[in-house]
């Protein structure tokens, strides 16, 4: 059996009058976050972080944004290629374990659908994915409410 671990990191502006997809769902806010596809910063770092732990690259190797045809995209569609690139080469996920940096809204109320919805797209347990949220207590761009991060760390195993 081989282990391997990965991790992701992602960041993204915000911007009035954009819809808010965090962890595959929309969630209500004046303010969405500002990318090429559409700026799913839960998503993204799950995808860097499987496809690190894989030895695959990163998320702009296999999707750039400087690639029309994912303009807008539904980064769960990014996700669910990304699961097939590692079963490809024989992969499960074991556990998922993320965080969220984010002033508002508030994240908790939304953590048992996102964890549902990536689960179902993933392929695995609800109960496989950790999805925390934090601030940063007013500091930084996250704190001004200009921008949102995440950070995830995976554990895969071939066998």
């Amino acid at each position: 059996m081989k282990i391997r671990t990965g991790f992701g990191y992602d960041v993204h502006q915000l911007r009035e009058g954009l819809p808010f997809w965090l962890g595959g769902i929309q969630v209500p806010h004046t303010h969405g976050a500002l990318g090429h596809s559409d700026a799913d910063v839960l998503i993204h770092v799950i995808c860097d972080a499987l496809l690190g732990a894989a030895n695959l690259r990163d998320i702009g190797f296999h999707f750039p944004d400087t690639d029309p045809q994912y303009k807008g995209i539904d980064s769960k569609r990014l996700l669910a290629e990304v699961m097939r690139l590692l079963r490809e080469r024989g992969y499960t996920i074991s556990n998922i374990d993320s965080t969220i940096c984010l002033e508002a809204p508030k994240v908790n109320p939304h953590i048992p659908e996102m964890q549902r919805v990536l689960a179902e797209v993933m392929g695995i347990e609800a109960d496989d994915i950790s999805i925390k949220a934090t601030t940063t207590e007013k500091l930084g761009f996250v704190g001004r409410r200009e921008g949102v991060a995440a950070y995830a760390s995976v554990l895969i195993v071939k066998g």
